[in-house]
């Protein structure tokens, strides 16, 4: 039995997935005719209370998608600086956008309004990149599954309005942030101007992300999906899967949450162990201590059928996930807490 904990990207579909997927009605969605991907997008954009939404391949597509709607070469993004776009999109805000990351030292990926308002550029100095956008990703990736304050994120709201700048929310794991905060998606509809989420992580979909937005810059975001190759052909049999999880994964995710702090008890009872971050989803990150490398700790796991991985910084990460389960549990548990 081998035990994957090295992302929640890692699940598989269930059969009730399997089976609304092949059930799927589907059409030709590079022509917008797809009736599984219309449902699914006009799902989206209902529930966050915004206008209009569009099917991506994936959360780097949709994220980068985002930002070159938002912003002109020579301009600047603000985010954190453990950001996923900055950090894992492979260089795309550069490549894409031509834009430069104006980096925050928050904490654990999350910042507050007075941070943001530091950076924004003086657009009358000539020599500073404009800028134009601000990104927050929540939950935190790097950050160890961490919830943004929603009355922070207000206040950046005002902030961005009062300076004229757009904001984008890397949601990848915002259903995460949702159930273990008890919010709503309208609440955060309501305070961005684009909004990225994932299907294909904890809520357990093979493939697909959505980006949410108002009609103008979905309109927009289609011809660039077009322009970075993203258009799909009979994708409802994917849109189906992700309708199928947001009606039934989303309310489980708790049980990953518990999952995890489960884990995050173990791992502080483990001798090897310094110190383990704080855990308010089913995102583990912990540190080993000085005599013991990290390569040596994932090797020891591995070798007993549980797979992670280190974050680099120091930072080992577990993440658990739909098909982990109890059983799985209790045989990690042994294994950490008997080293």
């Amino acid at each position: 039995m081998q035990i994957n904990l090295i992302s929640d990207t890692v699940t598989v579909p269930s059969k009730g997935m399997l089976k609304a997927m092949l059930q799927a009605e589907v059409g030709d969605d590079v022509f917008k005719t797809d009736p599984t991907v219309n449902a699914l997008e006009e799902k989206m954009a209902t529930e966050f209370g915004m206008e209009a939404a569009l099917f991506f391949p994936s959360g780097t597509m949709a994220n980068q998608t985002a930002i070159k709607v938002h912003t002109q070469p020579a301009e600047q993004v603000i985010c954190d600086k453990w950001a996923h776009i900055f950090n894992f999109e492979g260089g795309g805000a550069a490549f894409n956008s031509g834009v430069s990351c104006s980096l925050i030292d928050g904490n654990r990926g999350m910042f507050t309004a007075a941070q943001v308002a530091e950076r924004i550029s003086d657009p009358e100095n000539y020599h500073l990149a404009i800028t134009s956008l601000v990104s927050l990703e929540n939950t935190t990736n790097k950050g160890g599954g961490a919830c943004w304050d929603l009355n922070e994120i207000k206040k950046i709201n005002e902030v961005c309005d009062s300076h004229d700048l757009k904001l984008h929310l890397d949601g990848a794991r915002l259903y995460n942030a949702l159930v273990a905060k008890n919010q709503t998606p309208a609440q955060y509809g309501a305070l961005f101007n684009t909004i990225s989420i994932c299907l294909s992580k904890g809520l357990g979909a093979p493939v697909g992300s959505v980006l949410i937005g108002s009609a103008q810059e979905m309109k927009k975001a289609l011809r660039v999906r077009k322009l970075f190759g993203g258009g799909m052909r009979q994708s409802g049999f994917l849109a189906a899967a992700g309708i199928y999880a947001l009606d039934n994964n989303v309310n489980r995710l708790a049980e990953d949450h518990e999952n995890a702090k489960a884990l995050g008890k173990s791992l502080e009872r483990c001798s090897k162990i310094s110190k383990v971050e704080s855990i308010e989803t089913n995102i583990v990150i912990f540190y080993t201590k000085d005599t013991v490398q990290d390569d040596e700790f994932v090797s020891y796991l591995k070798s007993k059928d549980i797979l992670m991985i280190s974050m680099g910084e120091g930072k080992l990460r577990m993440v658990t996930h739909l098909n982990f389960t109890k059983e799985m549990l209790v045989y990690v548990q042994n294994v950490l807490e008997n080293l």
